[in-house]
């Protein structure tokens, strides 16, 4: 009786440079990757994951040749040398497989770990492998379980909480001085790349006002554009710096863009409020002693850099409580994998008992029909005990089997003592069948 086997392999951003990656994504095909991966002998079900930094096969296998299998097909379709991409290409079995895919749907494996897009990702790579019907009975339950791995990672650990980019910690900080972001306004002094995240991130986080002010006003216009802001000139900038309570620079200006003068000059025409600089320019653009200034508050790069650096050190520790998560609920899917070849032989067992019993009853029906009704229940209830208590110590044998090394040898045994070889397999066919008509339905909770 042969137990599906689930495989991963691929590569991702540690192992292969971009230039592999793109190729195994098969992007120019014109038969979709789900259906040419289908059509290889003994690959029972697929799921094809594909994003900027990982491209992976997910495969319930029928044989132990499939992994190769895969990997010759996926290698010629994408017109690749497998002693080139030997040592990036990773390959997984069984338990080592669910926990890699678990540790992906985590974010534990991300380049940065704790980022968010990549179990949106993996859902719609299980929806499109829901609709097209590549996901049956193993995949399906593996995938829906590696999102609620996920979403228990997120709920009980603070590994997305902190921010690791300059561009977010900036906007953290912003949160921290003012509490909430809604209705505040922003200003963007030149139009550098983390200066347009920050500003994106704000945006995200309630902030209404947006003006860009840039040295060319073309740049300041298509960016404002972009943002859905407004530009000005740099000769407007003392009465944005009024209106403004965030206040983001990053000019490739040789020196000061922004002096303690000036800042001191607008407090009273703002009446005191709290104003936020974040100075992301090399050089800096805003004089350091702008910082002295009452209600205002400066941090340049190097300052957002510690806090990205204890923000990440941080994460590392929550990284840790995930990486204990990933392993109970690897354990706990190995268990229902485990199951599939003893449920359906102990479902087999005690429903030929229950059709004995009914069998050696219908026998004497003739002397039960002058039971009495309650005599009648008695009776049976008598039967079913003894089925029952037969069955009782050969089932709870068979469950306690999964635990040992012989496990296979054990189940085929009581598969033969009680004649129903093959109980197994049906499971396996009947599920993989009502996975089918049931892909649609499961892929609603995919959200």
């Amino acid at each position: 009786m042969n137990k599906p086997e689930i495989i991963l392999l691929g590569v991702n951003h540690k192992t292969a440079p971009v230039e592999v990656r793109e190729k195994l994504a098969l992007k120019e095909e014109e038969t979709p990757p789900l259906q040419l991966f289908s059509e290889i002998p003994g690959c029972r079900e697929t799921v094809f994951l594909s994003t900027c930094n990982r491209v992976e096969v997910i495969a319930c296998a029928d044989t132990p040749e499939l992994m190769g299998h895969i990997k010759e097909f996926w290698f010629k379709r994408a017109g690749l040398d497998e002693a080139a991409v030997r040592d990036a290409f990773y390959e997984c079995r069984g338990t080592e497989a669910v926990k890699h895919l678990f540790r992906v749907a985590s974010s534990l494996d991300s380049m940065i770990v704790g980022e968010p897009q990549i179990l949106g990702q993996l859902k719609d790579a299980y929806r499109a492998a829901a609709e097209a019907g590549s996901a049956g009975l193993i995949l399906n339950r593996l995938l829906h379980r590696a999102f609620s791995v996920a979403k228990r990672v997120r709920t009980e650990t603070r590994i997305a909480s902190q921010a690791v980019s300059i561009s977010y910690a900036a906007v953290e900080l912003a949160r921290k001085i003012f509490g909430d972001l809604k209705g505040k306004n922003a200003l963007l002094v030149g139009a550098g790349e983390m200066a347009e995240l920050a500003a994106q991130h704000l945006k995200a986080n309630g902030v209404t006002g947006l003006a860009v002010a840039n040295r060319t006003l073309q740049r300041a216009v298509d960016l404002a554009r972009d943002l859905g802001g407004t530009a000005v000139s740099l000769e407007e900038l003392d009465q944005e710096l009024v209106r403004a309570d965030i206040v983001i620079s990053s000019t490739g200006a040789p020196g000061v863009v922004i002096t303690a003068d000036q800042v001191r000059s607008i407090m009273r025409p703002r009446r005191h409020r709290l104003l936020f600089f974040i100075d992301i320019a090399v050089p800096r653009d805003i004089d350091p002693e702008v910082n002295s200034i009452e209600n205002v508050f400066l941090y340049d790069i190097d300052e957002l850099k510690e806090v990205v650096e204890e923000n990440r050190a941080e994460r590392e520790k929550e990284a840790m409580k995930a990486e204990r998560m990933v392993e109970e609920e690897v354990l706990k899917f190995v268990s229902w994998i485990d199951s599939l070849d003893i449920v359906p032989v102990i479902r087999e067992i005690m429903a030929r008992g229950e059709q004995i019993r009914k069998q050696e009853l219908a026998k004497s029906s003739k002397c039960l029909n002058d039971l009495s009704k309650k005599q009648k229940k008695a009776v049976e209830a008598l039967t079913r005990s003894i089925v029952n208590k037969l069955l009782h110590h050969p089932v709870t044998s068979i469950k306690q089997c999964r635990d040992m090394q012989n496990s296979d040898e054990f189940i085929a045994a009581a598969c033969r003592l009680f004649n129903i070889e093959g109980a197994g397999h049906e499971e396996q066919r009947s599920g993989k069948a009502q996975d089918s008509q049931d892909g649609h339905a499961e892929q609603e909770n995919v959200t």
